[in-house]
């Protein structure tokens, strides 16, 4: 895998970690991060290294959204062509983000407003520091609400009166406020976000890697189906599960009074 150029990627212990840095900006997006996360996020689920991701940035900030004059100036000279180019591309991002089969822990360590709040609720788990703060703030700027899936996404975190009370009013809430609704998982000190985030990861990338990107793939899809159908759907994936290794795995540790060993998983340390 070539490396990132406009963000920086890491991997450790299963744990793949990637880093906005361009913290003078509250690391803002260019078009250039933008076109390459949206590229780099589908490797991440063709690798049997990364079994779980976390996504960060760097100093105060988690993400500010679109870069002031890097992007948005720009963008006042496309036309309509040009601007339906912008809009896919961004979307796309977040479409990548969702198909990742690993599961992605977003660790908030400041401001994740705009397109930055929409990657932190695209995520699977947000852990957010005292100091974190989400804005979907397209309304502030006279842009509509519903930007890159946070419309769709928005709505089954928090239901659906919260969604439009954010997606309308544009405000931005702390981390406390956050927690209260559900956007955050959880708030801890600053300065902790990320090596909680990181710990939780690890944890996850200890575990079966084949039964987490079924349950990810399962939350998916059952979102637009009726109980029937996600209790059938469910019984074939489970059925699958328990044909491969990692079911046996569980069940001889459990026997023998051991920590399970699940294919793939990193090497213990000693």
């Amino acid at each position: 895998m070539t490396a990132p150029k406009s963000f920086r990627f890491t991997l450790e212990d299963g744990v793949g970690l990637v880093t906005f840095e361009r913290p003078k900006t509250l690391n803002s997006l260019t078009f250039e991060v933008y076109g390459e996360l949206r590229d780099f996020l589908p490797t991440l689920s063709e690798r049997a290294d990364v079994r779980a991701v976390v996504i960060t940035g760097e100093g105060r900030g988690f993400c500010s959204g679109g870069d002031r004059e890097a992007i948005i100036a720009e963008l006042f000279a496309r036309d309509a062509q040009g601007l339906l180019e912008f809009t896919r591309m961004t979307g796309a991002l977040i479409r990548n983000l969702r198909r990742v089969r690993r599961p992605v822990v977003a660790a908030v360590n400041g401001v994740a407003v705009g397109a930055g709040s929409v990657i932190a609720l695209a995520c699977d788990v947000r852990i957010c520091a005292q100091s974190a703060r989400f804005g979907f703030i397209f309304p502030q700027v006279g842009l509509c609400g519903a930007d890159m899936g946070a419309a769709y996404l928005l709505p089954r975190v928090v239901g659906l009166g919260r969604a439009n009370e954010l997606l309308f009013g544009g405000d931005v809430i702390g981390a406390d406020e956050a927690y209260r609704i559900g956007l955050a998982n959880r708030v801890v000190p600053d300065g902790e976000a990320l090596p909680q985030a990181m710990a939780y990861a690890r944890k996850l990338a200890n575990g079966p890697a084949f039964a987490h990107a079924m349950t990810k793939q399962m939350i998916e899809d059952e979102h637009t189906m009726t109980l029937d159908a996600a209790i059938e759907s469910e019984a074939q994936a489970q059925a699958i599960c328990m044909l491969h290794p990692d079911f046996k795995a569980a069940y001889e540790a459990a026997v023998q009074k051991r920590p399970p060993r699940f294919a793939g998983a990193p090497e213990p340390k000693s």
